[in-house]
């Protein structure tokens, strides 16, 4: 059985979106991802996201616009990923965890990913095409 996790794709108001850096001591430490955690027992994505970015960020999100849901196999868990769009919220980001952070745009500049990341930068550019091609020139 999967585990159930919320991730939060935050975007600033030039279009960055943040990720951040997995503390030491977690598996896949170092790699790049987008903020966010398991669920808890009754919690919806929502609130396990909303508790996840308190905890992690210092941040308390607005509304969460759930986006997609990817399952990927890693060697130590399955996960389902519930990516939700942030866009607004209040508070000043802070790296409870000792984590770094970078507000990035595509191509990232970050290294290494982590690969259940892979699939969301590829959504963002296919986004990006689709709305790059609807501008007449």
């Amino acid at each position: 059985m999967p585990v159930d996790v919320a991730v939060g794709v935050l975007f600033d108001a030039q279009g960055r979106f943040l990720m951040t850096s997995r503390p030491d001591g977690k598996v896949y430490a170092g790699y790049w991802e987008f903020p966010g955690g398991k669920l808890e027992a009754g919690e919806t994505v929502e609130q396990a996201l909303r508790r996840e970015l308190q905890e992690e960020l210092g941040i308390c999100i607005a509304d969460a616009q759930l986006w997609k849901t990817e399952l990927i196999d890693y060697p130590h868990a399955r996960v389902r990923l519930h990516f939700c769009k942030v866009h607004a919220w209040s508070g000043e980001l802070e790296m409870r965890e000792r984590q770094a952070a970078r507000w990035q745009m595509l191509p990232v500049e970050v290294r290494p990913i982590l690969p259940g990341t892979v699939p969301v930068l590829n959504w963002l550019a296919e986004e990006q095409a689709f709305s790059g091609s609807t501008h007449a020139d």
